[in-house]
């Protein structure tokens, strides 16, 4: 379950990742009204940056659109990458994760330039835990009961950084205390851990605006579906949280309550 740490490996892993990218994308118009025009790309992480770097993260188009969002991933080790855990981290960093709703928000248009780029984690990454979640619904992960652990062990690695972001910042863990911790309850290894703790340590809620975002989404999305009932189209709802773009909790929230009753009204 483990690619080796060779060069050949490390293109074979991103090869796979590719695939799943475009798997998803196939699916994605049953799911989503509105699709990002611009391209995703998986690359590997640059070898000088990579010990310092987070195991994955995305970027975004360019404005003018000559650059597409990039998917990167970091392979200084592969150990840290174990087959099963992948498909979730492609769903959370391109499709449909933070790819769909960066690329969409640069899209929206009569809108400050700031609010084309702006970023609220709360929203940015509570979207991209929903995502997984999504992809799940999707049946990306049919037949694949390795891929759904990693799903799982994923939902615990989040649940985690809720318990050591609050420990660094509340409780005054040390940084040791903070990677053993997360070390010993989330199954990630050592060297991962440590570059995520070190990031926790320096840019305090940033690490529980992930779990905050998420649930907030489920909790609009199941108040839409009872408010709906049959009315309720999955691909309408998810225009409505990406197609106004970054915005704080409540801000969304109150956005949703509107759209719901824009529907209810017909």
């Amino acid at each position: 379950m483990i690619y080796p740490n060779t060069d050949e490996a490390k293109e074979e892993l991103l090869a796979s990742l590719r695939g799943q990218v475009d798997q998803i994308n196939a699916l994605a118009p049953d799911w989503f009204g509105t699709l990002p025009p611009q391209a995703v790309e998986v690359r590997r992480i640059p070898v000088y940056e990579q010990d310092s770097a987070p195991g994955g993260y995305y970027t975004s188009p360019s404005l003018d659109g000559t650059r597409p969002g990039i998917y990167w991933i970091n392979l200084k080790d592969t150990s840290d990458w174990p087959r099963y855990t992948l498909k979730t981290l492609t769903y959370h960093e391109a499709v449909p994760g933070h790819h769909f709703q960066i690329a969409l928000q640069q899209d929206v248009e009569d809108m400050p330039l700031l609010r084309n780029m702006m970023f609220y984690s709360e929203y940015g990454e509570g979207w991209a835990l929903y995502a997984e979640k999504v992809a799940d619904e999707m049946g990306m992960y049919e037949g694949d009961p390795l891929g759904q652990l990693g799903r799982l062990q994923s939902e615990l690695f989040r649940a985690g950084r809720l318990v050591v972001d609050t420990g660094l910042h509340d409780k005054r863990w040390t940084r040791e205390e903070a990677i053993d911790w997360m070390v010993k309850h989330t199954g990630e290894t050592r060297a991962a851990v440590t570059r995520e703790v070190e990031r926790y340590s320096v840019w305090p809620g940033q690490a529980t605006s992930y779990k905050l975002g998420q649930l907030k989404i489920l909790e609009l999305r199941a108040r839409a579906e009872e408010a709906l009932g049959d009315d309720f189209d999955i691909r309408a709802f998810h225009d409505a949280v990406l197609l106004d773009g970054s915005m704080p909790l409540p801000v969304l929230e109150a956005r949703i309550d509107e759209w719901i009753e824009e529907r209810r009204a017909g």
